[in-house]
């Protein structure tokens, strides 16, 4: 079995790596859960066609209202323009915006995947600096824009230097750079760890809600990879008003093991707390699980380990054997953006020849048409989506802004004059 320690840093985009350090092609599942690659955010719109294959259901009320296309501005008078105010947003604004505000998140991401689904986003595929003379690290961009009333555009500009570890840093950094719709010029710079961490979790925490509908709700979660995008998921199923009977932990780093358990009890998690030696005793031992590791290939082989039928959470991408996959009901976030860079999706796809192993997108869980199987095990693989950076980035400037703490840059933008 290779390795399945956990990443440390921001952003999994920043690059999967395996039990040498070597990083993986990448995939961008924001954070440094352990499979840290960068994720390319893929082409605008549609979800790959995999079709209503299921029978619609209630999904539940919908929480987040989706407004239309955005119509067409009219053209502005001369001189009627200019350049927004220029705030840059430190980690520790970042991180008290959205300190307890998991629940609003949820509904922002939710309402985001459903205008992704109706069109109204543009996710390019995400560009990679790489360096001949630092091949282990990469530099990534992901560009996106969002339409409907939250309306932004922007960039995050992710790295991965899995060297930074050595030093006592983590591997991945982040800004995000958010553009005014109406000019085309940057508003905002966000420093964006805490951002895609905070996506990435509440994207899970979504998942897990709606695809453990009609199944007993899972009571014992269990976590292989306990880095930084574990203790985010964990934080987001805990505001949900998710509680376990027993939460299990395995990492082949028993110092990262034994500070996720230490964060757990200090957070208050209800029931027992089991550190498993293997990835197998933990995977049959429990009912949910969330894979954040840094793995590069697929370390976990055996479909038999899931014959219990739990909920996946395969946050980190390349855990899991084709087979596996294979075995079970397969949910994505974006079709044409999961099936590549060597995920275990795109492991699947070129085992097979083909999509049919995949079941449907989480917008088609939201919105009804598809339902997730109860006696199946069920793999959720989000490849991560650059417009939900956007959102919870237009969020925490909205929000720096409204305590009046913008730390606004006066002058930022000097020539503002066409002809001088």
């Amino acid at each position: 079995m290779t390795a399945t320690g956990t990443a440390d840093g921001a952003s999994p985009e920043s690059g999967a790596a395996g039990a040498g350090g070597t990083p993986g092609p990448g995939t961008d599942t924001d954070t440094d859960t352990g499979s840290t690659g960068a994720r390319d955010t893929g082409d605008a719109g549609g979800t790959g066609g995999t079709g209503d294959t299921g029978n619609a259901r209630d999904t539940g009320t919908d929480r987040a209202t989706v407004p239309g296309p955005r119509p067409a501005r009219p053209a502005p008078a001369p001189g009627a323009l200019g350049p927004p105010p220029f705030t840059v947003v430190p980690g520790s604004q970042v991180g008290a915006a959205l300190e307890g505000r998991e629940p609003e998140i949820a509904d922002l991401v939710e309402q985001v995947y459903r205008l992704h689904d109706a069109g109204d986003s543009v996710n390019p595929p995400s560009y990679f600096l790489r360096f001949a003379d630092r091949p282990s690290s990469r530099i990534i961009a992901l560009p996106a824009s969002i339409g409907g009333q939250l309306g932004v555009d922007g960039i995050k500009w992710i790295s991965s230097f899995p060297g930074n570890t050595a030093a006592g840093l983590p591997r991945a950094s982040a800004v995000l750079i958010l553009n005014d719709p109406e000019t085309g010029y940057p508003f905002a710079c966000l420093e964006s760890s805490i951002i895609s961490a905070t996506r990435t979790a509440a994207s899970a925490a979504l998942a897990a809600d709606r695809l453990s509908r009609g199944r007993p709700r899972p009571a014992r979660v269990g976590f292989v990879g306990t880095g930084l995008i574990a203790r985010y998921v964990h934080t987001h199923l805990t505001a949900a008003g998710w509680s376990f009977e027993e939460t299990g932990v395995h990492d082949l780093s028993a110092g990262s093991a034994a500070g996720f358990r230490g964060y757990l009890e200090r957070s208050g998690a209800k029931g027992r707390i089991t550190v498993h030696d293997s990835a197998e005793e933990l995977i049959r031992s429990s009912d949910l699980l969330v894979f954040a590791t840094v793995a590069a290939e697929p370390h976990v082989h055996d479909p038999g380990w899931f014959g219990h039928a739990p909920l996946v959470l395969h946050v980190s991408l390349r855990d899991l054997a084709p087979e596996i996959l294979l075995a079970s009901a397969n949910f994505v976030d974006d079709v044409e953006h999961c099936l590549k860079a060597e995920t275990s999706p795109h492991l699947a796809e070129r085992l097979t020849g083909g999509r049919d192993f995949l079941d449907g997108t989480l917008a088609d869980v939201l919105a009804g048409r598809v339902t997730a199987p109860a006696d199946r095990t069920v793999v959720f693989s989000p490849f991560g989506l650059g417009v939900l950076d956007l959102a919870v980035g237009r969020f925490v400037h909205d929000e720096v802004t409204r305590q009046g703490e913008p730390h606004v840059v006066d002058g930022f933008f000097h020539e503002l004059r066409r002809y001088g």
